[in-house]
């Protein structure tokens, strides 16, 4: 029997090895050789450990221009976000800045549909009818196009928002298992400075009501100029946090709540990087967290080829430095989020950004952020006009959703360091290797499991070979496109041959793993990516 210190030797020194089809048996008493990758995990200690709402998602304020939000009353939405608990639903994006508070503005839909405003903050409103829903999908579906056409042509205007939507939001977040962001106006200026007057009648109602939520203001500050031709200097939005920090704590309901930004764009020129520094330097130490946004691609121009190129997906890698180095010299105790995120900026890629192909970009950007030091990323969006979000029009879970969902269930908050080693220069990059301790809420894998994800760029399959003895007992959770002529371009997706849906709206199907054979190769097939749970790791960090 090994002693514990052997043993924790032997779990350092194994390594993941991934070989090409055809070269994985060797020569009996040769010695093995890996080609391609090798991937070397360490056990020893974690790297970081991420927020346990890291995987979280965003409502758009373009909501608010129909009269859709009571879709937010649906069983089946609630059903589905709540699969995706622990964490935060950010209600902002661009309109989140032509919001106004109108206490009184009444909905112009016909029917209430049993309306009951919530008594107490934890109180959940009733479902709305099947048919009620049946018709609200169709009346967004109709007005979704229009919604998305405004935002091409930065056709903006002011949209109301009324004590019952604030109670819809609240209500919606709650029940699911989520904490709500809210995004206020930050627009509305009197002499540069930020005007709070209509922000204070909303923060009145929310304490009123002992709302538990939290703050934002303002949307990519940096495109104020192009969308309101209104230019900000970052030291005055510093400004306007600290003075909104201010106002919060006027309110018993407010003083410890979260409040987090600028929400600024990635940064592709310097005056973003500039805008950034200025803020934090006057109002970085009243944030809970530093907010950014990140696309890889314009939505409008972009291809296939994008979606599946290491080249892209590294590419944010500069991009996190960059925001990283900025908050370390200013303000270096501070989280660090990606406030708003997809593969596509401009509402998303047609027929990409709604199918299968995402989830390379997706689950790539989880694996990167954590392990960079991103602490929580949130996903454009859980619902509504575009193409990138997780719930279509007809309120069905799209393949993002369900690779969200099983990330939930199965990757944990500590992240381990793992390498890999390409000796084929022509494949370097397209078979990418994440690991994390393994969820500890499973409630199914004991502690010192690990969970290895990974995805495979490539039209080859790849051969995975876990290599140390020790490791028997593997699950694996294999992502594949659900219709198989359709491919990369399907909207449904498998798991491990099985076709992922709901029972029905107020069940999630159960998601089982497939146990491997101890020993054997792990086969990645080629356009694919799966997760795995190594349940005898014995991992020191995860224990």
């Amino acid at each position: 029997m090994s002693s514990p210190v052997l043993l924790t030797l032997r779990l350092l020194s194994c390594s993941v090895v991934a070989v090409t089809p055809g070269i994985f048996a060797a020569s009996p008493g040769s010695e093995w050789r890996p080609e391609s990758v090798r991937v070397q995990p360490e056990f020893a200690r974690s790297l970081r450990a991420v927020s346990p709402r890291f995987l979280s998602v965003a409502l758009d304020a373009s909501l608010l221009r129909t009269d859709s939000l009571d879709l937010l009353r649906s069983q089946k939405l609630i059903t589905l976000a709540r699969g995706l608990s622990p964490g935060y639903l950010r209600f902002g994006g661009t309109r989140a800045d032509f919001i106004l508070f109108e206490p009184n503005d009444r909905p112009s839909l016909p029917q209430e549909y049993g309306w009951k405003s919530p008594n107490t903050q934890g109180e959940c409103l009733n479902p709305i009818p099947f048919e009620v829903e049946e018709y609200l999908t169709f009346l967004w579906a109709s007005q979704a196009p229009v919604i998305l056409r405004e935002e091409f042509q930065n056709d903006f205007k002011n949209i109301t928002i009324s004590e019952r939507s604030v109670d819809i939001l609240h209500s919606f977040a709650n029940c699911s298992g989520l904490h709500l962001i809210f995004g206020l106006n930050a627009l509305l200026r009197k002499n540069y400075a930020w005007d709070s007057t209509n922000a204070q009648k909303l923060l009145q109602y929310c304490a009123t009501k002992q709302y538990n939520m939290s703050w934002e203001l303002g949307n990519e500050p940096n495109s104020f100029r192009k969308k309101a031709h209104i230019k900000i200097r970052g030291t005055q939005l510093g400004q306007d946090f600290q003075h909104l920090y201010s106002l919060l704590h006027t309110f018993r309901a407010f003083n410890h709540t979260g409040l987090y930004g600028p929400d600024i764009g990635q940064p592709r020129k310097r005056p973003i990087v500039t805008l950034l520094k200025g803020f934090l330097e006057i109002g970085g130490k009243v944030l809970d967290a530093i907010t950014w946004h990140h696309y890889y691609v314009n939505g409008r121009n972009t291809s296939l080829k994008d979606f599946l190129s290491p080249k892209v997906l590294d590419s944010l890698m500069l991009k996190i430095n960059q925001i990283l180095t900025v908050v370390a010299k200013t303000v270096p105790d501070k989280k660090v989020w990606l406030g708003e995120t997809s593969s596509a900026f401009g509402g998303g890629a047609p027929d990409l950004s709604d199918k299968y192909v995402a989830g390379f970009m997706w689950l790539d950007k989880l694996g990167l952020s954590a392990k960079l030091g991103i602490d929580v990323v949130i996903r454009q969006a859980l619902f509504g006009a575009g193409y990138y979000q997780l719930v279509d029009r007809n309120l069905d879970p799209l393949p993002d959703y369900w690779l969200s969902l099983i990330y939930k269930r199965l990757v944990g908050t500590k992240v381990l360091n793992v390498s890999a080693v390409h000796s084929d220069e022509a494949s370097n990059g397209t078979l990418r290797v994440y690991m994390h301790c393994t969820n500890p809420n499973s409630q199914i894998y004991q502690k010192g499991s690990v969970t290895m994800f990974a995805l495979n760029l490539s039209d080859q399959d790849k051969h995975i070979l876990l290599c140390c003895s020790l490791f028997n007992k593997t699950v694996q959770y294999l992502l594949q496109p659900g219709d198989r002529e359709k491919g990369l371009y399907s909207q449904s997706v498998q798991l491990n041959g099985e076709l992922l849906k709901m029972v029905d709206s107020k069940t999630l199907p159960v998601i089982e793993g497939k146990a491997l054979q101890a020993g054997s190769p792990i086969i990645l097939p080629a356009l694919s990516f799966a997760f795995y749970v190594v349940q005898d790791a014995k991992a020191p960090a995860c224990q």
